[in-house]
């Protein structure tokens, strides 16, 4: 993919390439948003995290009967570090406690993907005020140091990755970025 925007960067005008680059970039991204490893825990106001892909139920809702709450911790309910261990793991046993070295929590309200369409999702990360504060440079940077994030490409044994990598993703990010950050419709 990255070698065709390459090859076309050779006979398109730079306005075009940018645009076509960031929408391509946008594409793969929203892969990532979207992939139930993402939208598990990218619930929203509902603060129940889900099971969606990973050998359950289709539409499963997490076990436990776990709801976040104003925290996104939990506590409202059981918090999330009864199972999910806040130290860093091989995650290489099937089914097992996953380990990451950040307390677990739900992402904030405002960064709910679950249930959204590209367009919603695009126009959501592409504003500091509905993406947890992030301009495009810091998002990217976000990506590639995020214990969470990394969790999500690397989860383990037994369990689904969102495709691709964290580099990917950030690159990815960039790209977007430096095209305007183009969503469908603009």
């Amino acid at each position: 993919m990255r070698r065709l925007a390459l090859a076309l960067t050779l006979i398109l005008p730079a306005g075009v390439q940018a645009q076509d680059a960031g929408s391509s970039a946008w594409d793969r991204i929203y892969a990532v948003a979207s992939h139930p490893r993402c939208t598990n825990c990218h619930v929203g106001e509902s603060g129940r995290p889900a099971w969606d892909d990973l050998g359950y139920a289709k539409d499963s809702v997490h076990g436990m009967n776990i709801v976040a709450g104003e925290s996104r911790i939990g506590a409202e309910s059981i918090p999330c570090r009864v199972c999910h261990i806040s130290a860093e793991g091989a995650n290489n046993v099937p089914h097992a406690a996953p380990q990451i070295d950040e307390a677990w929590r739900l992402p904030p309200v405002e960064l709910a993907w679950r249930g959204k369409s590209s367009v919603e999702v695009c126009q959501q990360l592409r504003h500091p005020e509905a993406n947890d504060g992030f301009d495009m440079a810091e998002l990217a940077e976000h990506v590639r140091t995020s214990a969470f994030v990394n969790y999500g490409f690397k989860p383990g044994a037994g369990r689904n990755a969102a495709p691709g990598t964290t580099e990917e993703l950030a690159e990815d990010l960039e790209i977007w970025a430096a095209a305007g950050t183009p969503c469908v419709g603009d």
